[in-house]
């Protein structure tokens, strides 16, 4: 949600909901010199029950039922109300307390100091003229002619002014200010309004506004936010205005127009609703003339969910784009992870709970955008869409009593099982290329995927049985080579996997650890079905890892099934501290032994190999500040890495880390990858102390700084040339924060898009330009951003 310029919400401004008891005592004798006197006022007869008034000074004297005079280092506490002053009076028939000389209010860690107050206690309205005042949920402040109180929930300043940097010793404006002619806040509205307002940067004019409304604390309201500005390559120089609309408690929009220098003038919106069984978001770009494509362009993209009764739910997800050089030239305005395919999604559902397991019926519908693009070498292979895709899914779990009987080794065990009956419509996108996709098969397909098994164990071991069916028949829209239209197939398949944990104390340079050793073994038998002129729809070989490996089936999907006779073996070790309980290191490896030849394999060539490549991995954290993880495939035969993944950071403090990654696939790609956020020079504010000296008013340094460097480089060894990379300048003064950065993404094999990122962020206001912060805080490993120890800055809103 967007948020307001001010975050000072009622319970902690000044909500002084002060029902004062005044009452009348004997007059005082006369205080010593050096000892304080106080008096507690009450109301007799009341049968109300109020907070006492206390009264303290070095000197104090009362008349009964009349007025109390404090003098000398003077309080006055009314609940969470503590009122000092050099000289204090109050009048007990009127209910009004008067204070001159170093007036000092503090309530609900609010402060508040001037030369002189009126104020009517109970109904709280009065005057402090002269006044300056902190926040302490902003942790920032300012000052005024006069601050008028209105009763419990409205205040009005003369000559307002709010800053977050602390006050100068030469009496120097600090190094940004708003300023206003009248601020005047509701709290019962949840609104601000400052008239003639003037955000000033180091003196300098940044934003103006004839009328500045804000919500007083997290709540939505509506109102202009700060702008948007944006520079690259390909756009130019991009401003935008956005204005945040609060429809109803439970719908807002969002509309930012924006002009670029390249390409001219668009717009952006957000619609957000929350109903009780429905919820979405719809997001519009408009750009009606391109003047470098000399195109309209528009990018759409919606999600709901929601429940249509009876526990039927559905899930809309879409996004569109008018061309297929839209992610190169527009990239921000896109939300799919993968923007040069966007999906079209909806989905349809219900699961049911019973005694015996669970039941999901769901329909869906999914297709596809492929932006290809008008160079050849850069198109790819669309997946097929499902138009529709129909299902039934049950898993079911045998009762306790039903297997009471059976306890193989003196254990219990428990069956279980799933079965997945699905028919699928596959069609090719719309728009994909004729040319290319001509070969390739659509039609239908209907499955059946079920399994049985017997888990049994203890605490440090495991057995589990397992008997899996993949079956499925398709009907074809166009004859295959052998001039068939239908076909079918049936594989069985039996696994048994078998895990143990053994665990031993022992010790790790020196450290007492409880090292564990897993070994793991799983046995598959699958016996081979031809699958060579069966089409192939959704299957796709699994990446080799310590999670694949131990699966009995080399494909993702339904349309391949390899054949298997093998043993899976491995084992990892863990050293784990025994009196914090965090992992210290963890060291494994894993093979694969095949009794006979694999003709079903990922790149279609039979494997003769028996031992399959050597996977290893490692990890460690053997202290606070280094991190290290490792994971190699290694070929025996040609001796020699297939797969590496390597990483290392180090992190000795906050907002200090460096990390580095390779990767290698052979034959495909080699890249090297290096993050780091790490202190320039200068020192950086300590926040207690800034907190402190805005909240005393006391004269101290201007924000201090210092200079930090962030980014994230990948350089191709295989290309040799530096690929997808941030890099950023952060300047840390305590009360504001500047990022300067730079953004290079390729869009082609000699094709990048680079942005340009600079971001003031005011702490405790607002933050003004491209969003720099979010980019460092997702590409750099171990990023923190350095306001993460102050309070949130939340986003204007003015008009």
């Amino acid at each position: 949600m967007p948020r307001p310029l001010f975050s000072c919400p009622a319970a902690r401004l000044l909500p002084l909901v002060l029902l004062l008891a005044a009452s009348g005592l004997a007059t005082a004798q006369e205080a010593e010199p050096v000892l304080r006197r106080s008096k507690v006022l009450t109301m007799p007869g009341s049968s109300t029950v109020r907070p006492a008034v206390v009264m303290g000074a070095k000197s104090l004297q009362s008349l009964l039922d009349q007025q109390s005079i404090a003098e000398g280092e003077a309080e006055l506490r009314y609940g969470e109300l503590l009122l000092k002053a050099d000289k204090l009076s109050y009048f007990q028939p009127k209910d009004e307390a008067r204070a001159q000389g170093r007036v000092e209010v503090g309530v609900g860690g609010n402060v508040f100091r001037g030369s002189e107050l009126r104020l009517f206690v109970q109904r709280f309205e009065g005057e402090f003229l002269d006044p300056s005042y902190f926040f302490s949920l902003t942790g920032g402040g300012g000052k005024a002619e006069r601050l008028r109180f209105l009763g419990q929930q409205r205040v009005l300043a003369d000559g307002g002014t709010y800053s977050s940097c602390p006050a100068e010793e030469d009496g120097k404006e600090p190094a940004w200010q708003l300023t206003t002619k009248q601020l005047r806040m509701d709290f019962e509205a949840n609104e601000g309004v400052a008239s003639g307002a003037v955000l000033r940067f180091y003196g300098v004019p940044i934003l103006a506004a004839p009328t500045i409304s804000f919500a007083l604390g997290s709540a939505r309201k509506s109102g202009w936010l700060p702008p948007n500005i944006g520079l690259d390559n390909r756009s130019g120089l991009e401003i935008g205005l956005p204005y945040y609309w609060n429809i109803a408690p439970q719908h807002d929009a969002t509309l930012t127009p924006f002009i670029m220098t390249r390409r001219g003038a668009g717009v952006d919106s957000e619609f957000r609703y929350l109903e009780p069984q429905h919820n979405g978001e719809v997001k519009l770009a408009w750009l009606p003339n391109d003047r470098v494509a000399n195109r309209g362009r528009w990018a759409v993209d919606l999600a709901q969910q929601g429940d249509v009764g009876r526990d039927w739910r559905y899930q809309i997800r879409s996004e569109r784009v008018s061309d297929d050089e839209y992610w190169k030239d527009l990239p921000k305005r896109l939300q799919s992870q993968t923007p040069r395919l966007l999906a079209t999604d909806l989905r349809f559902g219900r699961v049911v709970q019973r005694e015996w397991g669970e039941a999901q019926a769901y329909a869906r519908v999914q297709t596809w955008q492929a932006l290809q693009g008008a160079d050849p070498l850069t198109r790819y292979e669309t997946p097929y869409q499902r138009s529709p895709q129909v299902g039934l899914r049950l898993a079911t779990e045998a009762d306790d009593a039903v297997m009471a009987g059976f306890r193989p080794w003196g254990r219990q065990a428990r069956l279980e099982g799933a079965l997945e009956l699905e028919y699928n419509r596959f069609d090719l996108p719309r728009d994909a290329l004729a040319s290319q996709r001509a070969d390739l098969p659509t039609g239908q397909r209907a499955h059946v995927l079920g399994h049985v098994s017997l888990p049994f164990g203890g605490a440090g071991w495991w057995l589990i049985p397992k008997l899996s069916l993949n079956a499925a028949a398709y009907s074809l829209d166009r004859a295959q080579t052998d001039g068939r239209r239908s076909m079918s197939r049936s594989v069985p398949s039996l696994s048994v996997d078998n895990g143990w944990v053994f665990e031993r104390q022992t010790e790790l340079f020196g450290r007492g650890t409880l090292q564990t050793l897993e070994p793991r073994l799983l046995y598959v038998s699958t016996p081979y079905r031809d699958q060579a002129s069966l089409p192939n729809f959704d299957a796709a070989p699994k990446d080799f890892n310590f999670d694949s490996i131990y699966t009995d089936n080399q494909f993702s999907g339904v349309d391949r099934v390899s054949d298997n006779h093998q043993l899976t073996f491995g084992a990892i070790s863990r050293w784990v501290n025994a009196s914090q309980g965090g992992e210290l290191l963890r060291l494994g490896l894993v093979q694969r032994y095949l009794f006979r030849d694999q003709r079903i394999t990922p790149d279609g060539q039979p494997q003769t190999q028996r031992l399959s490549d050597l996977l290893l991995l490692g990890s460690a954290h053997l202290n606070s500040q280094w991190w290290m993880d490792a994971a190699v495939q290694y070929n025996p035969d040609s001796n020699q890495a297939v797969r590496t993944v390597t990483s290392a950071r180090y992190s000795p403090g906050p907002f200090r880390t460096v990390s580095l990654a390779y990767r290698l696939a052979r034959g495909q790609s080699e890249q090297v990858e290096l993050g780091w956020q790490w202190p320039l020079f200068g020192a950086k504010p300590d926040e207690s102390s800034r907190r402190s000296s805005a909240s005393s008013s006391s004269s101290g340094s201007s924000c201090g700084g210092a200079w930090y460097s962030a980014g994230r480089v990948q350089y191709s060894l295989k290309d040799k040339r530096f690929t997808d990379s941030v890099l950023g300048v952060e300047y840390d003064a305590g009360c504001w924060i500047l990022r300067v950065g730079a953004e290079r993404l390729s869009t082609g094999r000699a094709e990048t898009n680079t942005r340009l990122l600079l971001q003031l962020e005011l702490v405790g206001l607002s933050r003004l330009g491209s969003n720099a912060l979010k980019v460092l805080r997702d590409n750099i490993p171990g990023y923190r951003p350095l306001s993460s120890d102050r309070s949130a800055s939340p986003d204007a809103s003015y008009d």
